[in-house]
Protein backbone atom coordinates (compact mmCIF):
# COMPACT_ATOMS: atom_id res chain seq x y z
CA UNK A 1 0.00 0.00 0.00
CA UNK A 2 2.82 2.43 0.86
CA UNK A 3 4.46 1.76 -2.51
CA UNK A 4 1.17 2.37 -4.27
CA UNK A 5 0.65 5.64 -2.40
CA UNK A 6 4.16 6.74 -3.30
CA UNK A 7 3.63 5.92 -6.98
CA UNK A 8 0.32 7.77 -7.08
CA UNK A 9 1.84 10.77 -5.35
CA UNK A 10 4.75 10.79 -7.76
CA UNK A 11 2.40 10.77 -10.75
CA UNK A 12 0.32 13.55 -9.21
CA UNK A 13 3.38 15.68 -8.53
CA UNK A 14 4.75 15.15 -12.03
CA UNK A 15 1.46 16.14 -13.59
CA UNK A 16 1.31 19.27 -11.48
CA UNK A 17 4.92 20.31 -11.99
CA UNK A 18 4.20 23.23 -14.32
CA UNK A 19 1.30 24.41 -12.17
CA UNK A 20 2.70 24.46 -8.64
CA UNK A 21 6.45 24.77 -8.93
CA UNK A 22 6.95 27.86 -11.01
CA UNK A 23 7.98 30.11 -8.17
CA UNK A 24 10.66 27.77 -6.84
CA UNK A 25 11.99 27.03 -10.33
CA UNK A 26 12.08 30.70 -11.37
CA UNK A 27 14.01 31.68 -8.25
CA UNK A 28 16.39 28.77 -8.66
CA UNK A 29 17.05 29.81 -12.27
CA UNK A 30 17.65 33.39 -11.18
CA UNK A 31 20.07 32.16 -8.56
CA UNK A 32 22.01 30.06 -11.09
CA UNK A 33 22.17 32.90 -13.64
CA UNK A 34 23.44 35.40 -11.09
CA UNK A 35 26.12 33.09 -9.70
CA UNK A 36 29.67 33.54 -10.89
CA UNK A 37 31.58 30.60 -12.31
CA UNK A 38 33.02 28.52 -9.47
CA UNK A 39 30.63 29.94 -6.89
CA UNK A 40 29.08 27.42 -4.54
CA UNK A 41 25.38 28.19 -4.41
CA UNK A 42 22.77 26.42 -2.27
CA UNK A 43 18.97 26.69 -2.40
CA UNK A 44 16.93 25.63 0.62
CA UNK A 45 13.16 25.15 0.58
CA UNK A 46 11.35 25.67 3.90
CA UNK A 47 7.63 25.41 4.65
CA UNK A 48 7.87 27.31 7.94
CA UNK A 49 9.75 30.55 7.14
CA UNK A 50 6.75 32.86 6.93
CA UNK A 51 4.60 35.30 8.88
CA UNK A 52 2.12 32.49 9.53
CA UNK A 53 4.72 31.05 11.93
CA UNK A 54 5.66 34.47 13.34
CA UNK A 55 8.84 34.48 11.24
CA UNK A 56 8.28 37.51 9.06
CA UNK A 57 11.93 38.60 9.37
CA UNK A 58 15.18 37.38 10.93
CA UNK A 59 15.22 39.95 13.75
CA UNK A 60 15.40 37.84 16.96
CA UNK A 61 13.89 40.70 18.97
CA UNK A 62 10.61 40.34 17.07
CA UNK A 63 8.14 37.54 18.01
CA UNK A 64 9.62 34.17 16.92
CA UNK A 65 11.87 35.56 14.17
CA UNK A 66 14.93 34.43 16.12
CA UNK A 67 14.26 30.94 14.81
CA UNK A 68 15.05 32.07 11.27
CA UNK A 69 18.04 34.06 12.51
CA UNK A 70 19.67 31.06 14.18
CA UNK A 71 18.51 28.40 11.69
CA UNK A 72 19.92 30.18 8.68
CA UNK A 73 23.32 30.88 10.24
CA UNK A 74 23.00 34.63 10.73
CA UNK A 75 22.89 34.69 14.52
CA UNK A 76 24.48 32.69 17.34
CA UNK A 77 23.76 32.53 21.06
CA UNK A 78 26.12 32.64 24.04
CA UNK A 79 25.72 28.91 24.58
CA UNK A 80 24.19 26.15 22.48
CA UNK A 81 22.83 22.62 22.84
CA UNK A 82 24.54 19.46 21.67
CA UNK A 83 22.67 16.39 20.41
CA UNK A 84 21.92 15.37 24.00
CA UNK A 85 20.46 18.81 24.75
CA UNK A 86 23.41 19.60 27.01
CA UNK A 87 24.84 23.11 27.22
CA UNK A 88 28.04 23.94 25.35
CA UNK A 89 29.94 27.23 24.92
CA UNK A 90 29.41 29.15 21.69
CA UNK A 91 29.89 32.93 21.67
CA UNK A 92 30.61 32.70 25.40
CA UNK A 93 33.46 30.72 26.97
CA UNK A 94 31.97 29.92 30.38
CA UNK A 95 29.55 30.98 33.09
CA UNK A 96 29.41 31.04 36.87
CA UNK A 97 26.32 31.02 39.06
CA UNK A 98 27.59 33.40 41.76
CA UNK A 99 24.40 33.24 43.82
CA UNK A 100 20.71 32.59 43.14
CA UNK A 101 20.31 36.05 41.57
CA UNK A 102 23.74 36.61 39.99
CA UNK A 103 25.35 35.09 36.90
CA UNK A 104 28.80 35.94 35.54
CA UNK A 105 29.41 35.11 31.88
CA UNK A 106 32.82 35.22 30.21
CA UNK A 107 32.78 35.81 26.45
CA UNK A 108 35.21 34.23 24.01
CA UNK A 109 38.01 36.46 22.83
CA UNK A 110 38.11 36.96 19.06
CA UNK A 111 34.42 36.62 18.18
CA UNK A 112 33.35 39.20 15.60
CA UNK A 113 30.18 40.29 13.88
CA UNK A 114 29.90 39.96 10.12
CA UNK A 115 30.65 43.70 9.88
CA UNK A 116 34.04 43.05 11.50
CA UNK A 117 33.17 44.58 14.86
CA UNK A 118 34.50 42.68 17.89
CA UNK A 119 31.99 41.20 20.33
CA UNK A 120 32.52 42.40 23.89
CA UNK A 121 30.38 42.54 27.02
CA UNK A 122 29.15 46.08 26.31
CA UNK A 123 27.74 45.05 22.90
CA UNK A 124 26.06 41.98 24.42
CA UNK A 125 24.63 44.17 27.19
CA UNK A 126 23.16 46.53 24.60
CA UNK A 127 21.73 43.55 22.71
CA UNK A 128 19.99 42.07 25.77
CA UNK A 129 18.65 45.41 26.95
CA UNK A 130 17.12 45.97 23.52
CA UNK A 131 15.70 42.43 23.61
CA UNK A 132 13.88 42.76 26.93
CA UNK A 133 12.59 46.20 25.94
CA UNK A 134 10.94 44.78 22.81
CA UNK A 135 10.27 41.08 23.45
CA UNK A 136 7.57 40.33 26.02
CA UNK A 137 8.30 36.63 26.28
CA UNK A 138 12.04 37.15 26.71
CA UNK A 139 11.46 39.79 29.36
CA UNK A 140 9.37 37.34 31.40
CA UNK A 141 11.67 34.37 30.82
CA UNK A 142 14.89 36.14 31.76
CA UNK A 143 13.64 38.37 34.61
CA UNK A 144 16.74 40.54 34.22
CA UNK A 145 17.20 43.28 36.79
CA UNK A 146 20.60 44.72 35.86
CA UNK A 147 23.43 43.96 33.44
CA UNK A 148 27.03 45.05 33.96
CA UNK A 149 29.73 44.92 31.29
CA UNK A 150 33.49 44.87 31.84
CA UNK A 151 35.66 43.88 28.91
CA UNK A 152 34.66 40.29 28.16
CA UNK A 153 32.87 39.83 31.50
CA UNK A 154 29.08 40.14 31.61
CA UNK A 155 27.29 40.12 34.98
CA UNK A 156 23.52 39.60 35.00
CA UNK A 157 21.37 40.04 38.09
CA UNK A 158 17.80 38.76 38.01
CA UNK A 159 14.79 39.99 39.95
CA UNK A 160 13.95 36.43 41.08
CA UNK A 161 15.94 33.17 41.13
CA UNK A 162 16.36 31.86 37.57
CA UNK A 163 17.92 28.37 37.66
CA UNK A 164 17.57 28.11 33.88
CA UNK A 165 18.85 31.53 32.86
CA UNK A 166 21.67 30.10 30.74
CA UNK A 167 19.22 27.70 29.06
CA UNK A 168 16.89 30.57 28.22
CA UNK A 169 19.77 32.51 26.71
CA UNK A 170 20.05 29.62 24.20
CA UNK A 171 16.54 30.38 22.94
CA UNK A 172 16.74 31.82 19.41
CA UNK A 173 15.71 35.23 20.77
CA UNK A 174 19.10 35.18 22.52
CA UNK A 175 21.04 35.54 19.25
CA UNK A 176 23.78 38.12 19.72
CA UNK A 177 23.22 40.92 17.19
CA UNK A 178 24.78 44.33 16.73
CA UNK A 179 21.81 46.49 17.68
CA UNK A 180 23.78 49.61 16.72
CA UNK A 181 23.36 48.49 13.09
CA UNK A 182 19.58 48.49 13.55
CA UNK A 183 17.03 46.51 11.58
CA UNK A 184 17.28 46.99 7.83
CA UNK A 185 13.96 45.74 6.45
CA UNK A 186 14.06 42.80 8.85
CA UNK A 187 17.77 42.11 8.36
CA UNK A 188 20.16 42.20 11.33
CA UNK A 189 23.92 41.82 11.78
CA UNK A 190 25.01 38.71 13.67
CA UNK A 191 28.10 36.62 14.33
CA UNK A 192 27.14 33.59 12.21
CA UNK A 193 28.67 32.11 9.06
CA UNK A 194 26.16 33.83 6.76
CA UNK A 195 25.14 37.42 6.08
CA UNK A 196 21.62 38.30 4.98
CA UNK A 197 21.50 40.57 1.94
CA UNK A 198 17.84 40.49 0.89
CA UNK A 199 14.59 39.53 2.63
CA UNK A 200 11.06 39.41 1.25
CA UNK A 201 8.56 38.19 3.82
CA UNK A 202 6.73 35.00 2.87
CA UNK A 203 8.92 34.62 -0.21
CA UNK A 204 12.68 34.34 0.21
CA UNK A 205 15.89 35.24 2.03
CA UNK A 206 19.26 35.66 0.35
CA UNK A 207 22.49 35.02 2.21
CA UNK A 208 26.18 35.26 1.38
CA UNK A 209 29.26 33.85 3.01
CA UNK A 210 30.55 35.76 6.05
CA UNK A 211 34.16 36.49 5.11
CA UNK A 212 34.81 37.62 8.69
CA UNK A 213 33.47 34.45 10.33
CA UNK A 214 35.32 33.84 13.59
CA UNK A 215 34.84 30.07 13.83
CA UNK A 216 36.35 28.54 10.68
CA UNK A 217 35.95 28.58 6.93
CA UNK A 218 32.48 28.83 5.40
CA UNK A 219 32.25 26.42 2.47
CA UNK A 220 29.19 27.75 0.60
CA UNK A 221 29.35 31.16 -1.06
CA UNK A 222 25.65 31.99 -1.28
CA UNK A 223 22.35 30.62 -0.04
CA UNK A 224 18.75 31.27 -1.04
CA UNK A 225 16.05 30.24 1.43
CA UNK A 226 12.72 29.88 -0.36
CA UNK A 227 9.41 29.96 1.48
CA UNK A 228 7.40 27.07 0.02
CA UNK A 229 4.37 26.52 2.21
CA UNK A 230 2.73 23.83 0.09
CA UNK A 231 4.10 20.35 0.76
CA UNK A 232 3.50 19.01 -2.75
CA UNK A 233 5.25 22.00 -4.29
CA UNK A 234 8.19 21.49 -1.94
CA UNK A 235 8.44 17.83 -2.97
CA UNK A 236 8.32 18.72 -6.68
CA UNK A 237 10.97 21.37 -6.26
CA UNK A 238 13.39 18.89 -4.72
CA UNK A 239 12.53 16.16 -7.22
CA UNK A 240 13.07 18.50 -10.15
CA UNK A 241 16.37 19.85 -8.82
CA UNK A 242 15.05 23.39 -8.33
CA UNK A 243 16.19 23.29 -4.70
CA UNK A 244 19.08 21.45 -3.07
CA UNK A 245 17.41 20.56 0.23
CA UNK A 246 14.10 20.84 2.04
CA UNK A 247 12.77 21.34 5.56
CA UNK A 248 9.16 20.58 6.50
CA UNK A 249 8.51 17.88 3.91
CA UNK A 250 5.22 16.04 4.36
CA UNK A 251 5.74 12.50 5.63
CA UNK A 252 3.66 11.16 2.75
CA UNK A 253 6.36 12.41 0.36
CA UNK A 254 9.27 10.66 2.07
CA UNK A 255 9.10 7.51 -0.11
CA UNK A 256 9.78 9.69 -3.16
CA UNK A 257 13.30 10.36 -1.87
CA UNK A 258 14.39 6.86 -0.86
CA UNK A 259 16.92 6.43 -3.68
CA UNK A 260 20.64 7.12 -3.86
CA UNK A 261 20.09 10.59 -5.30
CA UNK A 262 18.89 11.94 -1.93
CA UNK A 263 19.93 11.77 1.70
CA UNK A 264 18.12 12.25 5.02
CA UNK A 265 19.28 13.77 8.26
CA UNK A 266 16.77 12.85 10.96
CA UNK A 267 16.43 13.12 14.72
CA UNK A 268 13.80 12.81 17.43
CA UNK A 269 12.64 16.18 18.75
CA UNK A 270 10.33 17.57 21.40
CA UNK A 271 8.22 19.31 18.77
CA UNK A 272 4.76 18.30 19.92
CA UNK A 273 1.55 18.32 17.93
CA UNK A 274 -0.93 19.25 20.61
CA UNK A 275 -4.42 20.57 21.31
CA UNK A 276 -5.12 23.62 23.46
CA UNK A 277 -8.62 24.12 24.88
CA UNK A 278 -10.37 27.49 24.98
CA UNK A 279 -11.81 27.99 28.46
CA UNK A 280 -13.65 31.09 27.24
CA UNK A 281 -15.92 28.79 25.24
CA UNK A 282 -19.12 27.63 26.94
CA UNK A 283 -18.89 24.16 25.42
CA UNK A 284 -15.22 23.73 26.40
CA UNK A 285 -15.95 24.80 29.97
CA UNK A 286 -17.91 21.56 30.27
CA UNK A 287 -15.49 19.06 31.86
CA UNK A 288 -17.21 16.17 30.11
CA UNK A 289 -16.64 17.70 26.68
CA UNK A 290 -12.92 18.22 27.24
CA UNK A 291 -12.51 14.69 28.58
CA UNK A 292 -14.44 13.24 25.64
CA UNK A 293 -12.20 15.11 23.20
CA UNK A 294 -9.10 13.72 24.94
CA UNK A 295 -10.55 10.20 24.73
CA UNK A 296 -11.61 10.72 21.13
CA UNK A 297 -8.18 11.42 19.60
CA UNK A 298 -6.68 8.30 18.01
CA UNK A 299 -3.01 9.12 18.58
CA UNK A 300 -1.65 5.77 17.46
CA UNK A 301 -3.74 5.81 14.31
CA UNK A 302 -2.51 9.33 13.54
CA UNK A 303 1.16 8.42 14.01
CA UNK A 304 1.19 4.96 12.46
CA UNK A 305 -1.19 5.51 9.56
CA UNK A 306 -1.21 9.18 8.60
CA UNK A 307 2.41 9.88 9.56
CA UNK A 308 3.65 6.53 8.24
CA UNK A 309 5.35 5.89 11.57
CA UNK A 310 7.60 8.97 11.28
CA UNK A 311 6.77 10.20 14.75
CA UNK A 312 6.08 9.21 18.34
CA UNK A 313 2.79 8.93 20.19
CA UNK A 314 2.47 11.68 22.79
CA UNK A 315 1.59 11.17 26.44
CA UNK A 316 2.71 14.26 28.30
CA UNK A 317 4.25 17.52 27.17
CA UNK A 318 7.66 15.91 26.60
CA UNK A 319 8.91 12.72 24.93
CA UNK A 320 9.80 9.91 27.32
CA UNK A 321 13.41 10.20 26.17
CA UNK A 322 13.65 13.15 28.56
CA UNK A 323 13.92 12.37 32.30
CA UNK A 324 10.98 14.71 32.89
CA UNK A 325 8.92 13.00 30.19
CA UNK A 326 8.50 9.68 31.99
CA UNK A 327 5.74 8.59 34.36
CA UNK A 328 2.88 10.67 32.95
CA UNK A 329 -0.53 8.99 32.61
CA UNK A 330 -2.46 10.35 29.64
CA UNK A 331 -5.82 9.25 28.28
CA UNK A 332 -5.78 6.69 25.48
CA UNK A 333 -8.22 6.48 22.60
CA UNK A 334 -11.47 5.12 24.06
CA UNK A 335 -14.57 6.19 22.09
CA UNK A 336 -16.86 3.95 24.18
CA UNK A 337 -15.87 5.67 27.40
CA UNK A 338 -16.15 9.09 25.72
CA UNK A 339 -19.75 8.31 24.73
CA UNK A 340 -20.61 7.23 28.27
CA UNK A 341 -19.17 10.41 29.75
CA UNK A 342 -21.15 12.60 27.34
CA UNK A 343 -24.36 10.67 27.98
CA UNK A 344 -23.96 11.08 31.74
CA UNK A 345 -23.35 14.81 31.28
CA UNK A 346 -26.58 15.20 29.31
CA UNK A 347 -25.16 15.29 25.79
CA UNK A 348 -27.60 13.08 23.87
CA UNK A 349 -28.44 12.62 20.20
CA UNK A 350 -32.18 13.28 20.38
CA UNK A 351 -32.96 13.63 16.66
CA UNK A 352 -30.87 10.74 15.36
CA UNK A 353 -28.57 12.82 13.11
CA UNK A 354 -25.43 11.52 14.85
CA UNK A 355 -24.67 14.81 16.62
CA UNK A 356 -25.33 15.11 20.32
CA UNK A 357 -27.24 18.02 21.84
CA UNK A 358 -27.71 19.50 25.29
CA UNK A 359 -30.30 22.12 26.20
CA UNK A 360 -31.13 22.37 22.51
CA UNK A 361 -27.53 23.16 21.45
CA UNK A 362 -25.58 20.75 19.21
CA UNK A 363 -22.14 19.51 20.29
CA UNK A 364 -20.24 21.65 17.80
CA UNK A 365 -16.49 22.22 18.11
CA UNK A 366 -14.70 24.95 16.14
CA UNK A 367 -11.23 23.53 15.46
CA UNK A 368 -8.53 26.02 14.40
CA UNK A 369 -5.10 25.10 13.03
CA UNK A 370 -2.68 26.02 10.24
CA UNK A 371 -1.32 24.33 7.09
CA UNK A 372 2.42 25.14 7.03
CA UNK A 373 3.16 22.28 9.40
CA UNK A 374 2.17 19.55 6.97
CA UNK A 375 1.02 17.19 9.74
CA UNK A 376 -1.55 19.54 11.29
CA UNK A 377 -4.17 19.30 8.51
CA UNK A 378 -3.87 15.51 8.76
CA UNK A 379 -4.42 15.67 12.51
CA UNK A 380 -7.47 17.89 11.99
CA UNK A 381 -9.06 15.48 9.53
CA UNK A 382 -8.30 12.46 11.73
CA UNK A 383 -9.84 14.13 14.79
CA UNK A 384 -12.87 15.25 12.83
CA UNK A 385 -13.50 11.64 11.81
CA UNK A 386 -12.99 9.97 15.20
CA UNK A 387 -14.87 12.66 17.14
CA UNK A 388 -17.79 12.43 14.74
CA UNK A 389 -18.21 8.78 15.73
CA UNK A 390 -18.62 9.94 19.33
CA UNK A 391 -21.22 12.55 18.46
CA UNK A 392 -19.21 15.73 17.84
CA UNK A 393 -19.71 18.08 14.92
CA UNK A 394 -16.18 19.33 14.32
CA UNK A 395 -15.89 22.42 12.12
CA UNK A 396 -12.36 22.71 10.70
CA UNK A 397 -10.65 26.01 10.01
CA UNK A 398 -7.08 25.25 8.95
CA UNK A 399 -5.78 28.65 7.90
CA UNK A 400 -2.69 30.81 7.74
CA UNK A 401 -4.71 33.41 9.65
CA UNK A 402 -4.91 31.17 12.73
CA UNK A 403 -3.03 33.67 14.90
CA UNK A 404 -5.67 36.34 14.42
CA UNK A 405 -8.49 33.91 15.18
CA UNK A 406 -7.08 32.49 18.42
CA UNK A 407 -6.05 35.94 19.66
CA UNK A 408 -9.76 36.52 20.28
CA UNK A 409 -11.43 34.98 23.32
CA UNK A 410 -14.43 33.70 21.41
CA UNK A 411 -15.05 32.12 18.01
CA UNK A 412 -12.94 29.02 18.53
CA UNK A 413 -12.90 26.00 20.82
CA UNK A 414 -9.81 23.90 20.09
CA UNK A 415 -6.48 25.07 18.71
CA UNK A 416 -4.10 22.49 17.23
CA UNK A 417 -0.49 23.58 16.86
CA UNK A 418 3.12 22.44 16.88
CA UNK A 419 5.65 23.59 19.46
CA UNK A 420 9.12 22.53 20.63
CA UNK A 421 8.23 21.93 24.27
CA UNK A 422 11.76 21.39 25.59
CA UNK A 423 13.50 23.92 23.40
CA UNK A 424 15.87 25.01 26.16
CA UNK A 425 16.49 21.51 27.53
CA UNK A 426 14.38 22.27 30.60
CA UNK A 427 10.67 21.56 31.28
CA UNK A 428 9.73 25.00 32.54
CA UNK A 429 9.96 26.36 29.01
CA UNK A 430 6.62 24.90 27.95
CA UNK A 431 4.75 25.74 31.15
CA UNK A 432 5.95 29.35 31.20
CA UNK A 433 4.92 29.92 27.57
CA UNK A 434 1.58 28.08 27.56
CA UNK A 435 0.08 27.09 30.89
CA UNK A 436 0.28 29.90 33.42
CA UNK A 437 -2.05 32.84 33.90
CA UNK A 438 0.51 35.27 32.41
CA UNK A 439 1.85 32.96 29.68
CA UNK A 440 2.06 34.63 26.28
CA UNK A 441 0.67 31.52 24.54
CA UNK A 442 -2.06 30.71 27.06
CA UNK A 443 -4.57 31.40 24.33
CA UNK A 444 -7.46 29.61 26.00
CA UNK A 445 -7.30 31.33 29.38
CA UNK A 446 -6.48 28.14 31.30
CA UNK A 447 -5.82 28.66 35.01
CA UNK A 448 -5.06 26.27 37.86
CA UNK A 449 -3.95 27.42 41.31
CA UNK A 450 -2.07 24.20 42.06
CA UNK A 451 -0.15 24.49 38.81
CA UNK A 452 0.77 28.09 39.61
CA UNK A 453 2.12 27.01 43.02
CA UNK A 454 4.23 24.27 41.45
CA UNK A 455 5.52 26.72 38.84
CA UNK A 456 6.59 29.12 41.59
CA UNK A 457 8.44 26.29 43.30
CA UNK A 458 10.02 25.22 40.00
CA UNK A 459 11.30 28.73 39.32
CA UNK A 460 13.27 28.76 42.58
CA UNK A 461 14.51 25.15 42.44
CA UNK A 462 18.09 24.60 41.29
CA UNK A 463 18.21 20.84 41.97
CA UNK A 464 17.71 18.99 38.65
CA UNK A 465 16.06 15.88 40.12
CA UNK A 466 13.56 18.01 42.01
CA UNK A 467 12.80 19.99 38.85
CA UNK A 468 12.13 16.76 36.98
CA UNK A 469 9.72 15.56 39.69
CA UNK A 470 7.85 18.85 39.61
CA UNK A 471 7.65 18.75 35.82
CA UNK A 472 5.98 15.33 35.89
CA UNK A 473 3.43 16.54 38.45
CA UNK A 474 2.75 19.70 36.41
CA UNK A 475 2.17 17.67 33.25
CA UNK A 476 -0.20 15.39 35.09
CA UNK A 477 -2.15 18.41 36.32
CA UNK A 478 -2.80 19.88 32.88
CA UNK A 479 -3.61 16.43 31.50
CA UNK A 480 -6.04 15.65 34.33
CA UNK A 481 -7.71 19.00 33.63
CA UNK A 482 -7.89 18.09 29.91
CA UNK A 483 -6.52 21.55 29.20
CA UNK A 484 -4.07 20.13 26.65
CA UNK A 485 -3.90 16.93 24.62
CA UNK A 486 -0.45 15.89 23.37
CA UNK A 487 -0.95 13.84 20.23
CA UNK A 488 2.53 13.12 18.90
CA UNK A 489 6.13 14.23 18.68
CA UNK A 490 7.97 14.91 15.44
CA UNK A 491 10.86 12.97 14.08
CA UNK A 492 12.32 15.89 12.21
CA UNK A 493 14.09 15.30 8.90
CA UNK A 494 15.85 17.46 6.38
CA UNK A 495 16.08 15.93 2.91
CA UNK A 496 18.81 16.96 0.48
CA UNK A 497 20.43 15.97 -2.75
CA UNK A 498 23.16 13.40 -2.26
CA UNK A 499 25.85 15.96 -3.14
CA UNK A 500 24.97 18.07 -0.07
CA UNK A 501 26.93 17.53 3.13
CA UNK A 502 26.94 19.21 6.52
CA UNK A 503 23.15 19.70 6.71
CA UNK A 504 22.37 18.04 10.03
CA UNK A 505 19.14 17.80 12.02
CA UNK A 506 19.39 18.68 15.71
CA UNK A 507 17.18 17.69 18.64
CA UNK A 508 16.39 21.31 19.49
CA UNK A 509 15.45 22.05 15.86
CA UNK A 510 17.51 25.27 15.91
CA UNK A 511 20.74 24.85 13.97
CA UNK A 512 20.47 24.19 10.22
CA UNK A 513 22.77 26.24 7.98
CA UNK A 514 26.28 26.18 9.42
CA UNK A 515 29.84 26.68 8.23
CA UNK A 516 29.98 22.92 7.60
CA UNK A 517 27.31 23.10 4.90
CA UNK A 518 28.80 22.11 1.55
CA UNK A 519 27.61 21.19 -1.94
CA UNK A 520 29.68 19.38 -4.54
Amino acid sequence: MKKLVAMMLALTLTAATFIGCGSAKDKADERKESSQVGTKSFVFGDTTFNSENEEATIDPHDTYCGWACIRYGVGETLFKFNDNMELEPWVAESYENVDELTWKITLKDGVTFSNGKAVDAKIVKDCFEDLIAKHERAKGDLAIDTIEADGLELTIKTTTPKPTLINYLCDPYGCIIDVAEGNNNGIVVGTGPFVATELVTDDHLKLVKNDNYWDGDVKVDEVTVLTITDGDTLAMALQNGDIDAAYGMAYASYPLFSGDDFSFSSTATSRAFYLQMNYNSDVIKDDAVREAIALGIDKEGFVNTLLNGYGYVGQGAFPDSFPFGKGVNAKSYNPTKAKEILETAGWVDTNGDGIREKDGKPLTINWVSYPSRQELPLLAESAQSTLKEIGFDVKLNVTADHGTIVSEKTGWDVYAAAFVTAGIGDPMYFFSTHCLADSTKNRGGYSNATLEEMATEMNSTFDTDKRNELAIKMQQQIIDDDAFVFCSFLRMSMISKSNVTGLVAHACDYYELTADLDIK
